[in-house]
């Protein structure tokens, strides 16, 4: 049986162990709270901009916010994969790059890399990416301008993210950006003014400014995207941190029990040694 100092640790060990995800868990419930009011605003501000789009935007088609000027379009289509900065994020990770990889030709794709663990795990795989870029670490004001210009030179681009379902259940989810931008437009209500160039002037030009606003909606939506993907990373750490704690609580149990019994044990063996003394003691008194 074990000794009882040991047992002792052991239960402080699995106390500490306790409170730790606990307060982990607290942690990443309250970051899903930020993000979520962060998401809502910029939502707000995206439909303020797509009003205006949907009024002056020539021709159907999104240009993805390039200029008359950007002629070098690549052919291959763009994959962009939004992952955890770290590899303290559940198995989530794993799900979306089993999903892309599914879809990924190497001669028709071209790959861009959100996070230092989807990377990593590319990397491991043998799979080329074209560029990687570190999860912003802050939720406001996220500069995804830099994927914005990478965007532009490629005639499509795909965007796998993680989305946000419940605090216990997050899925993996791929969408066309150009999709993902009407998307967003189409949930307000159509709006019967038009704005064009017989009622206002547009500088440079009506192109330029077009262009100026299909380049901010992508860096809303591609901002909403990575703080969905937050959103469940967050979840899948909440939910991982309350499996941890529960496990670690039935451990602190189970240790507290044997330690019982050690110390049962012990004092079981310290009676057992008096009263063999007493009737030794007796046995040569008599």
């Amino acid at each position: 049986m074990r000794k009882v100092m040991e047992l002792a640790e052991e239960e402080l060990s699995m106390g500490t162990l306790v409170e730790l995800t606990s307060v982990f868990e607290g942690l990443a419930s309250m970051r899903i709270s930020k993000i979520k009011d962060q998401v809502l605003q910029s939502t707000k501000f995206y439909h303020q901009l797509w009003s205006i789009y949907s009024q002056i935007k020539v021709g159907e088609e999104f240009s993805f916010g390039r200029d008359r000027t950007d002629q070098d379009v690549s052919k291959k289509d763009l994959l962009i994969i939004i992952t955890a900065e770290g590899t303290f994020s559940g198995d989530i990770d794993q799900k979306l790059i089993k999903l892309m990889l599914a879809n990924y030709n190497k001669e028709k794709n071209d790959i861009i890399v959100v996070g230092h663990h989807g990377a990593m795990q590319l990397a491991q795989q043998g799979v080329f990416y074209k560029k990687y870029y570190k999860m912003p670490l802050q939720d406001r004001n996220i500069n995804v301008m830099p994927v914005v210009e990478d965007i532009k030179k490629y005639k499509s681009t795909k965007v796998y993210y993680q989305e946000y379902v419940s605090l216990m259940n997050q899925e993996v989810r791929q969408i066309e950006l150009s999709h993902a931008v009407n998307e967003r437009g189409n949930e307000i209500e159509n709006i019967d003014d038009v704005i064009n160039e017989h009622t206002y002037i547009f500088e440079p030009s009506t192109f330029a400014v077009v262009a100026h606003l299909e380049r901010s909606m992508m860096q809303i939506t591609l901002s909403q995207l990575i703080l969905e993907s937050k959103l469940a990373q967050y979840a899948s750490r909440f939910q991982a941190m309350r499996a941890a704690h529960s496990r670690a609580d039935d451990m602190k149990s189970e240790v507290h029990i044997a330690y019982n019994r050690a110390k049962r044990s012990v004092k079981d063996e310290r009676l057992k040694e008096i009263v063999n003394g007493l009737k030794k003691t007796r046995v040569e008194a008599g």
